[in-house]
């Protein structure tokens, strides 16, 4: 399945599939923004304990795989997550916030999901590279593995 985390007294394998909507679904991610998003989650994982294991997306949403600690709750990792590429993604393309109208990236909602009983790591890195309908639409930026921290 993958590599477990080990720190002193325990031992995880936390993996969650993540989608963020883009706010009102407006279609504005180019492969140069796509580009960009890769870039500023490796720095995120390199900061934080949050390992992307997969990032793809549609014009108008993102896909993430992502491996963390229990330290980490799921909110934590999705405030991570939106609040630091909002806001580098604005920065790195400023014409982003004409097109959404209010300063806002993300909408407030998401979609969650673990990697468990119900599913497993590769069932889940299949769902979300079958996503775009036709299949030129979904764009794989990133793919990583599983590692320890």
């Amino acid at each position: 399945m993958g590599e477990h985390i080990y720190k002193s007294h325990n031992k995880t394998l936390l993996l969650y599939h993540l989608v963020f909507p883009l706010k009102y679904r407006k279609k504005v991610i180019t492969e140069e923004i796509g580009e960009g998003l890769k870039e500023i989650c490796i720095e995120i994982s390199e900061r934080y304990e949050i390992n992307f294991v997969e990032i793809g997306y549609e014009e108008d949403h993102v896909h993430f795989l992502i491996q963390s600690v229990p330290s980490n709750s799921v909110e934590k990792i999705i405030r991570t997550i939106k609040s630091i590429t909002a806001k580098e993604l604005f920065k790195k393309f400023p014409e982003i916030k004409v097109k959404l109208w209010g300063g806002n990236f993300w909408t407030s909602g998401y979609y969650v999901n673990t990697v468990g009983q119900y599913a497993n790591e590769e069932a889940i890195r299949k769902y979300v590279e079958n996503q775009g309908k036709p299949k030129e639409v979904y764009k794989k930026i990133y793919a990583n593995q599983l590692k320890l921290f």
